[in-house]
């Protein structure tokens, strides 16, 4: 198979690689995606771009598919970055999808959940959100092993891919709650597989130091990529309203581009160089790369952008003044370093900060119902064990079907998977109160603690199960356990029979510990 020139230069810490953000745009002929293979023949023939990212229907909206324009663009030279989300499809199209990929050469991409559907043809279509991006980390981890599966004849065997796949956290967050869940998620995205981390979008130099002092202290292995984003006045309104989720544009920042439309360029100058010392600052404090993106940007601007931030690279700690635009009373990590205005290496005590989001009566009860019933060894785990392999098959199965129902209707919404992940998400139901079903924890999405969909209405799931955890010091598990998609085999069946016949994921796991522990 042909070198990987991304990953070669990823890889290699004497390099900073610069990568570039195309948006294939909705069409199949029209003049953007002629304009984005212009663009890409001019970074290839610059030398100066080692990948070039495409979008995939960013905002929730159709466009050209980044797979096609990915093979579309490796042959004019250059590496392409498929944005490689999880949303549009169930597991089976997106194992499709990377077939595809690795037939025809594409082997970088970068998985995210990607942005909920508000558009499409004749209305907003159906969201699908089968797998999330540490089940896609974990398939394109087997897929490079060579993925193995039951066939007629026995077990097959598929050669080896060559993925090099990355993923996505942000550090912009503004509660404590929705910055944790990043993190916590961000360690689950490594143990699946990720090869590389990019962040999401922000303007906050103390941000930017935080996750690359908290990926180094969490001894994460590889490359981190810092994103760089062209902003005109135009898309840092949106971004202001939250009109695009995960990207944090402050009132100040605002307010600043607001006054840099009234120069003689219309503030160019003042974006390519706010772009310019970021590039010094990211490559001053250690990133691997930059991720430049921005609408209707020229190859030369990118090449501006580099050039100025290389002569600006000495002086690096002296701009950080530059890029400080913190959220309002927003949470850090770490403390700060008054002397460079960045972080020192010590995380700040979050045990007496306030919990932010209400912890209900009903956790309590639930985690009582939980040890009562579903703990192997004690109370009635063995009567119910019982009572559930004598009800399979009977019409009284039906019936205990529907009381378990019932319950777990008025009290957690249920929708009635059969592969249950109360336990893993403190007793809330991501498969209804997650419009992403996110089930390994919180997309980029969110916005001061509400859910991207649901803004101001609804708080991230992710955001009250935190707060219930950390109420009893038990935090950290949201980070500790990968949990498996949802299997639909199960649906409209009881998940407490399923559970008690070893048929779910928790009794899996559950006995996977117990079989572990009895050995050692």
């Amino acid at each position: 198979m042909r070198e990987n020139l991304f990953k070669e230069a990823l890889l290699n810490p004497k390099v900073f690689t610069v990568t570039w953000e195309l948006v294939p745009g909705r069409g199949a002929r029209e003049t953007i995606q002629e304009n984005i293979l212009v663009l890409a023949k001019q970074a290839a023939q610059g030398g100066k771009i080692c990948a070039l990212t495409l979008t995939d229907n960013p905002g929730g909206t159709p466009a050209m598919s980044a797979d096609f324009m990915g093979g579309e663009i490796l042959k004019l030279g250059i590496e392409p970055i498929v944005h490689f989300t999880c949303k549009d499809k169930n597991r089976n199209q997106i194992e499709s999808q990377l077939y595809a990929l690795d037939r025809s050469g594409v082997r970088n991409i970068l998985v995210m959940s990607g942005d909920y559907p508000v558009s499409g043809y004749q209305g907003r279509p159906a969201p699908v959100f089968d797998l999330d991006p540490i089940h896609v980390l974990q398939l394109v981890s087997d897929m490079n092993r060579g993925l193995e599966y039951p066939g007629i004849k026995g077990l097959v065997h598929h050669q080896p891919s060559e993925f090099f796949a990355g993923a996505v956290v942000s550090p912009f967050k503004a509660t404590e709650a929705e910055q944790m869940a990043q993190y916590y998620k961000l360690k689950k995205k490594v143990a699946a597989g990720a090869q590389f981390i990019i962040t999401q979008l922000g303007y906050d130099a103390r941000k930017f130091h935080e996750v690359l002092l908290y990926v180094k202290q969490n001894g994460f292995n590889i490359p981190l990529i810092g994103n760089i984003y062209i902003l005109p006045y135009g898309a840092a309104k949106m971004m202001n309203r939250n009109e695009l989720p995960g990207s944090v544009v402050t009132d100040k920042l605002l307010a600043e581009l607001d006054r840099e439309r009234g120069d003689s360029d219309k503030g160019e100058g003042a974006r390519v160089l706010r772009a310019a010392r970021m590039y010094a600052i990211l490559k001053g404090m250690g990133f691997s790369g930059v991720h430049i993106g921005g609408h209707n940007i020229q190859y030369q601007q990118v090449e501006r952008i580099i050039s100025q931030g290389e002569e600006l690279i000495p002086s690096w700690p002296d701009l950080v003044k530059y890029l400080d635009y913190s959220i309002p009373n927003g949470f850090y990590y770490f403390e700060r370093d008054s002397v460079t205005g960045l972080n020192k290496a010590t995380p700040v005590q979050r045990r007496n900060r306030p919990l932010e989001a209400k912890v209900e009566y009903t956790y309590s009860f639930s985690k009582f119902f939980h040890k009562l019933m579903f703990m192997p060894g004690k109370n009635f785990y063995s009567f119910m064990k019982k009572v559930s392999g004598k009800l399979v098959g009977t019409k009284l199965e039906i019936l205990f079907h529907k009381l378990e129902q019932l319950i777990k209707v008025i009290i957690f919404d249920c929708k009635d998977c059969g592969d249950c992940a109360l336990i893993d998400v403190a007793y809330i139901c991501p498969m209804s109160q997650c419009p992403k079903n996110q089930r390994n924890g919180a997309c980029g999405g969110s916005f001061e603690g509400w859910c991207e969909v649901y803004p101001g209405k609804k708080q991230c799931i992710y955001v009250r199960a935190y707060a219930r955890l950390k109420e009893k010091r038990e935090e950290a598990q949201l980070g500790d356990n990968i949990v498996p998609p949802c299997n639909w085999d199960l649906y409209q069946s009881s998940s407490w029979i399923n559970f008690y016949l070893g048929k779910d994921h928790t009794s899996k796991n559950q006995n996977n510990h117990l079989s572990i522990k009895s050995r050692v």
